[in-house]
C-alpha cells in the first residue's frame, strides 16, 4: 500500500480520537486513493459489538504543497459484519392479532383503503337518509374500492370462507341459515354475521357459502 499523502499517523490518530481509546483501532487494512486529492485509510475495528467493521478516515490535500487534512472519520461495516436489518415501516410489519389493549395503530392520510366520506356518493344520485348513512356520510373517511376488495378477498380466502374443512362438511351453506344476518353495504351479497351461540363462527363475519354443522336447517326429525 502506497501512502502518497504520508498521512498514515494522522489518519490513525484521528481514528483513535474518534473511538476514545487506542485499543479500539487495529491494523491498517488499506489505503484507497479515490483521486489525486482524496484518500481513505481503513483500519480494523476492535470496538465491542462492531466485529468486522472498519474505521474509515478520509484525508484530503488541496494541492501538493498543502498539508494533509482530515475530512471525515466514520465506522463502516465490512463484508462479514453484523449489521441491523433493513428498516421496515411499522404498518408493513403489523399482522392480525398484533394490536392489543391500549395499542394505537394510526392510518396514514394517503391510505389507499380509505376515501373521504363525500366521495362515497355515486355520482349525482339523490339518496334518502338511510342510504346516506350506509355510504358513510358523516364519517371523515370510508372504505375505498381498494379497501373493500382487500377485505372481501381476505375474508373469503380466510377461515370463514367456503374452502375450509368445516364449510365443506357442513350440511348447507350459511346463506340459507336462520342464524345468518346479512350485512349492509356493497358486500351484503357476499357476507353476513353468524348469530348462533352454538356455532364456532358466532359473532363473526362469514361468507354466504361458508357453513358449519350448526345450520338451522339441520333438523332433528321426530320418529
Amino acid at each position: 500500500m502506497t501512502d502518497k499523502f504520508s498521512a498514515l499517523e494522522i489518519a490513525r490518530n484521528a481514528a483513535i480520537e474518534d473511538s476514545g481509546n487506542s485499543k479500539f483501532v487495529g491494523e491498517l487494512v488499506s489505503i484507497d486513493q479515490e483521486d489525486e486529492r482524496i484518500a481513505t485509510y481503513l483500519f480494523e475495528s476492535s470496538l465491542p459489538g462492531y466485529g468486522g467493521w472498519r474505521w474509515a478516515v478520509t484525508i484530503i490535500k488541496v494541492d501538493d504543497a498543502a498539508p494533509a487534512t482530515i475530512a471525515d472519520v466514520v465506522l463502516l461495516p465490512g463484508t462479514e459484519s453484523l449489521v441491523a436489518p433493513e428498516w421496515i415501516p411499522y404498518k408493513e410489519r403489523l399482522e392480525p392479532g398484533d394490536v392489543g389493549v391500549g395499542d394505537i395503530v394510526p392510518t396514514s392520510a394517503d391510505d389507499l383503503r380509505l376515501v373521504p366520506g363525500f366521495e362515497a356518493l355515486p355520482g349525482d344520485e339523490e339518496l334518502v337518509l338511510a342510504e346516506q348513512i350506509e355510504l358513510g356520510l358523516g364519517r371523515a373517511r370510508v372504505l375505498s374500492i381498494v379497501g373493500r376488495d382487500a377485505a372481501s378477498k381476505r375474508w373469503y380466502e380466510g377461515d370463514r370462507g367456503p374452502n375450509t374443512p368445516i364449510a365443506q362438511y357442513a350440511p348447507l351453506p350459511c346463506h340459507g341459515c336462520g342464524f345468518f344476518i346479512p350485512i349492509t353495504g356493497s358486500l351484503r351479497s357476499a357476507f353476513g354475521v353468524c348469530a348462533n351461540a352454538l356455532s364456532p363462527e358466532d359473532a363473526r363475519v362469514v361468507s354466504v357459502d361458508h357453513g358449519c354443522g350448526a345450520h338451522s336447517q339441520a333438523l332433528i326429525v321426530p320418529e
